[in-house]
């Protein structure tokens, strides 16, 4: 089977896929039954299913594999932030026309933020702004 290589700045992850590198971000190493029991825990997905996807995801390059004890532990060979970035970058040019301000206006409108959020993001802003 040819493996075929994830680049950082090319892959873009499907909803199941991206479910998965968000349980091995936090767990890593993750073993598939650890991957498996959060999944299945909020629906009805079976091992083997998960199973298949981590192998595709193996083959993509997304995933490295290791046997520690007779268990196959994955580690992500992509970084979070970077999937995070192009993520954001794919809904900023495709539904904001690349305007971050909307973007954000039109996020803060349709979610409760918390106090302390919107504090934090004051804080933010007020470092740009005395950047510039």
């Amino acid at each position: 089977m040819t493996k075929i290589m994830a680049t950082q700045s090319s892959y873009q992850p499907t909803e199941a896929e991206l479910e998965i590198l968000k349980i091995v971000w936090e767990l890593e190493p993750a073993s598939v039954r650890a991957i498996h029991e959060r999944i299945a825990a909020g629906k009805g997905v079976g091992y083997t299913t998960v199973l298949k996807q981590i192998q595709r995801l193996t083959e993509k390059g997304v995933l490295e594999k290791e046997v520690v004890d007779g268990t196959h532990l994955y580690r992500a060979s992509v970084r979070e932030a970077d999937v995070k970035q192009k993520l954001v970058d794919k809904v900023l040019n495709g539904a904001f026309g690349g305007s971050a301000v909307q973007m954000a206006m039109h996020a803060l409108g349709n979610q409760k933020a918390s106090p302390e959020e919107l504090q934090e993001l004051k804080n933010w802003l007020d470092q740009q702004l005395s950047e510039k």
